[in-house]
């Protein structure tokens, strides 16, 4: 059953100019670690690092872990990303996303979100932007 979150979308013109949006935090776990390297071979030299790719796949999962709807995405249109310091098991993560660009095409529109991940003690781990190209509101 959808709830009130799942009913509401936000759509190209619903979207405001340099609006914050700051998610939950969420404690990294030797299992995700564990399951990292189980579907990827692939792990860090350091047995207490986290791989990189993990912080950016959960702040996006975070993403639907706030109060406001979703933006509706036609499409995933390209990220520019820096992995600044390394995360570590028992870091607790969470993402502060921002909009800082928007461009309107014919039937939707381009926005570009800068998105920061930032550990308990608020260092940036990593940070870039995400374009997305959004949905425009159908019309009634």
């Amino acid at each position: 059953m959808a709830g009130p979150r799942a009913e509401r979308r936000v759509y190209f013109e619903d979207v405001q100019m340099h609006a914050a949006l700051e998610t939950p935090g969420m404690t990294l776990t030797e299992t995700h670690a564990a399951m990292f390297t189980a579907l990827t071979g692939s792990r860090p030299a350091d047995p207490g690092a986290i791989p990189d790719l993990i912080p950016l796949c959960l702040s996006s999962g975070l993403g639907w872990r706030v109060p406001q709807a979703p933006l509706v995405v036609l499409a995933f249109m390209g990220f520019e990303w820096r992995f600044l310091k390394p995360a570590r098991v028992g870091d607790t993560i969470h993402s502060v996303s921002t909009t800082v660009a928007k461009r309107s095409l014919k039937d939707g529109g381009v926005v570009v979100e800068e998105r920061r991940i930032l550990n308990q003690h608020g260092d940036l781990v990593q940070s870039g932007r995400l374009t997305l190209l959004v949905a425009k509101r159908p019309a009634a």
